[in-house]
């Protein structure tokens, strides 16, 4: 029987990447800012709408060397409902995370939480935008501005998305974005950070090669981070597809909005206003009580009938042992990400999901 999975990665034409493929092998050029690699960071920086973009191998490369650019020591900020590279990020460069709650309506880090978890060691705040929602940045620069505090984004989710026409990767210190096969735009693996200044730039770009400055000179502890040509090329023939993938992913995003609106305990989130969303996920929450099954039931039922939903982000990052009563992490209360996180679960939505397929969903939730 047919698996009807939560994403599929969105790929290229063959026969146009292979296109790429040929020139790359006449190339012989294989990585360390190849030809390919200039031209993504180029049309990437187009298409989004931002300065500066230094493209990394994977998303979490991005976010650990983002710290490291911005030369942070103490307690970073953040929320415990996320995928762990965010967290990881902070424990790899021996930050200590310090989680607080998140917002009931978009499920962002809360700024009204941020103000009492600020000490003396407070270096940073590192918002998600969760599901591609964006946060509320004026709040989060206002309290950063008056703590004098970095703020980094992880924009994982966040491909495209703009607010009043302005991308949201130009908010904060720095941006990063993952192009993992699972997220709406790919380059099979990789990631990127999205920066305001050439200087800031130049410096990501030698942290992602071990700190060279050139040949015989080496001034940072970089690591090797780079991305490759054949993922940059796969990224290149991608592009120009994210439009119409993006579009269709609105359409099921609608069908589910308008199907379950009446359905009693069920709740998902609403498109915010001056938002263009990318429809990356479709979250839902279960009130069991109204619902009549648990998060998890529903989450049995759907996978006993072949339709691959997923509970992300579940257990919440603070539920895991490595961070559970961990001398070296922060834990304030946060019980509204942990009620989001015991009831969330995550159904299909992708470009290549038909009309059949969403009704099968739907069919086995209402």
């Amino acid at each position: 029987m047919k698996k009807i999975t939560v994403t599929t990665p969105l790929l290229p034409p063959i026969d146009e990447l292979k296109t790429y493929l040929e020139d790359i092998w006449q190339r012989k050029w294989l990585t360390n800012n190849g030809y390919y690699h200039q031209l993504l960071e180029s049309e990437l920086c187009n298409y989004l709408g931002v300065k500066h973009v230094s493209l990394f191998s994977n998303g979490t490369l991005a976010l650990t060397a983002a710290m490291q650019a911005l030369e942070l020591k103490g307690e970073v900020i953040t929320t415990p409902y996320s995928f762990v590279a965010t967290s990881h990020s902070v424990m790899l460069n021996n930050l200590t995370p310090v989680f607080v709650d998140i917002e009931p309506e978009t499920f962002n880090l809360d700024p009204e939480k941020i103000e009492a978890a600020i000490t003396d060691k407070t270096c940073a705040i590192l918002p998600v935008h969760v599901y591609g929602n964006p946060c509320d940045h004026q709040a989060i620069q206002s309290i950063a501005d008056k703590y004098d505090l970095k703020v980094i984004y992880d924009a994982a989710h966040a491909f495209g998305v703009k607010k009043d026409e302005c991308s949201i990767l130009n908010w904060g210190d720095l941006s990063i974005l993952s192009f993992h096969a699972t997220k709406a735009y790919s380059t099979i693996e990789g990631g990127a950070i999205i920066c305001h200044t050439p200087e800031m730039k130049k410096k990501l770009d030698k942290l992602k090669s071990f700190g060279f400055d050139s040949d015989t000179e080496l001034s940072l502890l970089g690591t090797n981070a780079k991305m490759n040509e054949v993922q940059a090329a796969f990224g290149l023939a991608s592009l120009g597809l994210i439009d119409n993938a993006i579009e269709k992913r609105q359409q099921v995003a609608k069908i589910y909005r308008k199907t379950l609106a009446d359905v009693k305990g069920i709740r998902y989130l609403e498109d915010i206003d001056g938002v263009n969303h990318n429809y990356s996920y479709f979250p839902i929450i279960i009130d069991e009580l109204e619902y009549g099954l648990s998060r998890d039931a529903l989450y049995k039922k759907l996978h006993e009938n072949n339709i691959l939903a997923r509970r992300y982000f579940y257990p919440l990052i603070t539920e895991f042992k490595l961070y559970k009563n961990n001398v070296n992490t922060v834990q304030y209360s946060n019980n509204i990400a942990k009620d989001i996180s015991d009831n969330v679960i995550c159904l299909p939505i992708h470009h290549e999901i038909n009309i059949n397929d969403v009704n099968e969903v739907l069919r086995h939730i209402i």
